[in-house]
């Protein structure tokens, strides 16, 4: 891949130009005409990832939106993006343009689209131009971020807002030169901030492997619905019998649950063009996820199924395709990971990982494991973590943003983690926590990386003794020698909302039992960081020693010591220290550090405060991105919610802060439309000072309302503007609960229970209700009348009858004089035959297997295609998962048809479990015979039971010493 760093979008010149002369002659225009542009992850040669894309972030870029930032606080929009400033467009036809410097085939952009009120997320679309033609609609959604509240953190809006950018891919059709125009514009209804868009020349798909195995010939489906993970699980199982690579052609395949992988390679034409994506649609803890086998008593502590015991799995290769997730949500205990389990003597390369909990959850005892030339984005956890006796093991030349919390992490959890490194990397922008950290561990490296913009609780470097089980009880504390070099840490650090002061961009914390381990910082560059530089905190630290150490522009102090600490200092030079003094310690004695040679400049021991207060941040780093160098105002839209005509609205505010080195003078504040305000600004704002416009709105007539907030100002980013939209409704406000309904399986023909919705008015007026209609196999009966009072309610009762087998999908709509109106709730249900199988298709796990004889081929449908387990090694089991619990009373048994099957019979028992953990008896075991003349079937009725798992258990067969089946069928009846 080639080095591509972030394009400096305005040269100097054209800046002085612009300066000098103005910007009334053209359209748009770019934040670097008045704020210094941001360093870039990508401005480190040497360091950090070699990307195979070219970064421009949209305050860089021509546009006609707001810029807003920057801001470091948490919670604010502009703090969560790239070099914390982004672009937002609120209004039709408002666009972000960038000029490409290369020629590119793709793009991806990372956004952010407001959450609903029901915090489940909302879809919009932006128009994609290419030199001023449309090419298609962007798709963007809310649905992956939006979280709310302390940890583990909830999807229902309330306080915190955080977690807000995620990022679309599309490729153009066509391949754009160098300087053709891409613009990302507004549409209209949702305002859509841009932080940056990464522009790439994605190479052709990778061919097939001669000899590999494709998914395809094992059934997976390509670019449908259908769960192909038993197909990928025959696939992958008769790629280790063969000594075959299993090949993933180009499409996307649905996969419910994980495909464990052992001593295969597992490779697709490319992250671009090879996906997986899907997750169970009634089980929430299972998803797509290529994972290891799990060792017994290692980092995994759930239920272990019995096709992923036995860790760990050995000789692994994943390359070239994508994990596109589907997790919404953080719930820690759930194996809804891209890469899990535990992987030995195995290699991840060229894997795109988005929207999973975590990229790579790595479940040790492992040993040489290797994830390179990577992309990690939008998780809701971490982006990788070595846990728990993970050794030898190594991320190198991987990109990690926007993950929900550590970006690259190694936590020692009762077994020591030894001789790891994370290497090449660029980690930006976790949501929670650190960029890369160990916590605990022997001989660990964490060199050449780029990490920047940190958010919260966390800094760019973290090196600790934290968590459970990090201890020398244990052997896991820090040990032995740590290697912490040649890395850059950019904007990092940051507050903490638990702790009332900052956290070092690189911090050290004895918690659990002080540090006593030898670390080497070495050849290091600590830059704008946004509180101090350095921490030691919790527990005495010994020794840490810092040679050839830059440290330049901190929002606080370079050193922040708030524990005994023990460190050496050789050649490391400060500058623009926030704070203006640069040691902060009321440890005393405890604070034991040496001073070696002449190079350390721009500090000393001597200017060392107590203070017993933590001062704000005072940003004077001169490489831009620390203050936007003059006025700034966030948010940059203030959207009000659905209010009646003539009431107003609780005010909601803007912030106005002065970046500058001096006073501001500040003109008139006005907002116009529907929409008033008041102000704390004065006629002046000093240097490093805000105020706060509050801004309220009292709609004049129905429909959308939009206006501007502006200060004025001739100070450097004046006028300060802010787009402000809201709704006026007549008093009519109509709900529904449930959203949306979905129907169980239904036989065609017959009608189900209803399912009832309720409509209520939460307005104040009456609303006028009209014809309510169920559209597709759906039908409706009602007690809502012509009129709804305002805080009433009625129900409307909905059944489904399906005409044919399938996914139905139909609309309930319920039309109104509501400004929303109509109100509408999705429909869904599947229509199935009299009497199906019940098992067809659906996952199965086996005792064992021969050759490519895996337990998937007894569910396919096809009577040739059969199982056969381990030779002299009964009792075997299979095991099909019906996917939800049904009646069940009568199963097929069958072998192959043809004539050479001689007749045989076999010995087999039938349980039941609606858990997968607690089997019960259906059918004792009994001897079946199978004749090829007779079809080689055998059937099995019992009393109706209900139940999700089936599991057959042979323990004899007359005709091969193992457990044979070609097909297992179920039916209700």
């Amino acid at each position: 891949m080639k080095k591509s760093g972030r394009l400096r979008a305005w040269t100097f010149a054209t800046t002085v130009a612009l300066l000098a002369g103005g910007l009334a002659s053209v359209s748009g225009t770019a934040a670097a005409a008045t704020a210094a542009r941001a360093e870039s992850p990508f401005d480190f040669p040497g360091r950090g990832a070699t990307v195979p894309f070219t970064e421009i972030e949209a305050e860089d870029a021509v546009s006609t939106g707001q810029v807003i930032g920057s801001d470091r606080i948490y919670t604010r929009l502009p703090s969560e993006a790239s070099g914390r400033r982004a672009v937002t467009l609120s209004g039709s036809g408002q666009y972000v343009e960038f000029t490409l410097t290369k020629p590119a085939n793709a793009v991806t952009v990372r956004y952010s689209v407001p959450d609903n009120s029901a915090g489940t997320g909302q879809n919009t679309t932006a128009d994609l131009r290419v030199n001023g033609a449309h090419v298609k609609d962007l798709p963007l959604t809310s649905r992956y971020g939006w979280f709310y509240g302390s940890y583990p953190f909830t999807n229902t809006p309330g306080d915190k807002p955080h977690h807000f950018y995620d990022e679309t891919r599309t490729m153009f059709g066509s391949t754009l030169a160098a300087g053709d125009k891409v613009r990302i514009q507004s549409t209209g209804g949702v305002a859509i901030t841009v932080d940056l868009a990464d522009f790439e020349l994605v190479p052709n798909p990778v061919a097939r492997p001669t000899g590999s195995l494709s998914v395809d010939d094992f059934g997976a489906v390509r670019n449908g619905t259908t769960d192909s993970t038993a197909a990928f699980q025959a696939a992958v199982d008769a790629g280790k019998a063969q000594g075959k690579a299993v090949w993933i052609p180009e499409g996307t395949y649905t996969l419910w649950d994980h495909v464990v992988v052992d001593g295969v390679t597992l490779a697709g034409a490319g992250p671009w063009y090879s996906v997986l994506t899907g997750r169970h649609p009634t089980d929430r803890k299972r998803g797509v996820g290529i994972y290891g086998k799990y060792v017994s008593g290692g980092g995994y502590t759930g239920a272990i199924r019995p096709h992923e015991a036995g860790g760990p799995s050995r000789n692994v290769t994943l390359k070239d395709f994508a994990i596109m997730g589907e997790i919404t949500e953080r719930v820690d205990d759930d194996q809804v990971n891209a890469i899990g389990g535990a992987m030995t003597d195995s290699v991840v390369d060229n894997v795109w990982m988005q929207h999973t909990k975590v990229g790579a959850w790595m479940d040790g005892p492992m040993d040489n494991f290797t994830i390179k030339n990577s992309r990690i984005l939008d998780q809701t956890a971490d982006g990788v973590n070595f846990h728990t006796g993970v050794t030898n093991s190594r991320v190198t030349n991987t990109f990690v943003r926007n993950s929900g919390d550590d970006g690259l992490a190694m936590w020692a959890d009762r077994v020591p983690n030894v001789n790891n490194s994370f290497d090449h990397n660029t980690v930006v922008a976790p949501i929670l926590a650190n960029n890369i950290v160990t916590y605990g561990g022997r001989d660990i490296s964490i060199t050449d990386n780029v990490v920047s913009d940190t958010l919260t609780n966390g800094g760019g470097i973290h090196v600790a003794n934290r968590y459970p089980n990090v201890n020398s009880t244990y052997g896991t504390a820090l040990a032995g020698t740590h290697t912490v070099a040649r890395n850059t840490l950019l904007r990092a650090g940051n507050a903490d909302y638990n702790w009332d002061f900052g956290i070092g961009a690189m911090w050290f914390d004895g918690e659990t039992e002080p540090i006593n381990a030898t670390i080497n910082v070495t050849d290091t560059d600590f830059l704008d960081s946004s509180y101090s530089a350095v921490q030691f905190i919790q527990g005495n630290t010994k020794t840490i020693n810092f040679n050839n150490v830059k440290i330049d522009g901190t929002g606080t102090y370079m050193l922040q010591v708030q524990s005994g600490t023990t460190a050496t200092f050789t050649n490391v030079r400060a500058d623009h220290i926030g704070a203006g003094v640069s040691i902060h310690s009321c440890v005393g004695g405890a604070w034991l550090p040496q001073l070696i040679g002449t190079g350390n400049t721009g500090w000393s021991l001597g200017s060392t405060v107590c203070t017993g207060t933590w001062p704000a941040p005072n940003y004077i780093y001169p490489g831009g991105g620390g203050s936007p160098g003059g006025l700034s105002g966030s948010p940059g839209l203030l959207s009000f919610a659905a209010r009646e005509v003539g009431s107003t609205s609780p005010a909601q505010t803007v912030t106005v802060t002065n970046g500058g080195a001096s006073a501001a003078p500040i003109g008139s504040v006005a907002a116009t439309g529907d929409y008033a305000q008041t102000n704390t600004c004065g006629t002046s704002l000093a240097a490093g000072a805000s105020c706060t416009v509050s801004v309220t709105f009292k709609p004049t007539a129905t429909g959308t309302r939009t206006g501007t907030l502006t200060v004025a100002s001739t100070a450097p980013g004046g006028p300060v503007t802010a787009n402000l939209t809201g709704v006026g409704t007549n008093g009519v406000s109509l709900s529904a609960s449930p959203t949306s309904l979905s129907f169980a399986s239904r036989v065609v023909g017959s009608t189900s229970p209803a399912q009832a919705v309720t409509v209520t008015n939460n307005g104040t007026a009456t609303a006028n209700l009209g014809t309510v209609a169920a559209t597709g196999d759906f039908a409706q009966t009602r007690t809502c009348g012509t009129t709804l009072a305002a805080g009433a309610s009625c129900t409307v009762n909905v059944t489904f009858a399906p005409t044919s087998t399938g996914t139905r999908t139909g609309t309930l709509s319920v039309p109104s004089n509501d400004a929303n109106s109509p109100l509408t709730v999705a429909l869904s249900g599947t229509g199935t035959s009299a009497n199906p199988n019940l098992a067809q298709g659906r996952p199965t796990t086996e005792t064992s297997h021969t050759q490519t004889y895996s337990s998937g081929n007894a569910v396919d449908g096809n009577a040739n295609t059969y199982w056969e387990s381990a030779n002299n090694a009964f009792p075997q089991s299979l095991t099909v998962d019906l996917g939800s619990a049904v009646d069940v009373s009568r199963i097929v048994l069958k072998l192959p048809p043809a004539t050479a099957w001689a007749t045989r019979s076999q010995t087999v028992a039938v349980t039941g479990s609606t858990d997968n953990e607690t089997y019960t008896s259906i059918v004792a075991a009994t001897s079946y015979t199978f004749n090829p003349a007779t079809g080689n079937t055998a059937t099995v009725t019992f009393p109706a039971t209900n139940r999700r798992y089936l599991r057959l258990t042979f323990s004899a067969n007359t005709g091969w010493p193992a457990a044979q089946l070609s097909e297992l069928e179920a039916y209700t009846s």
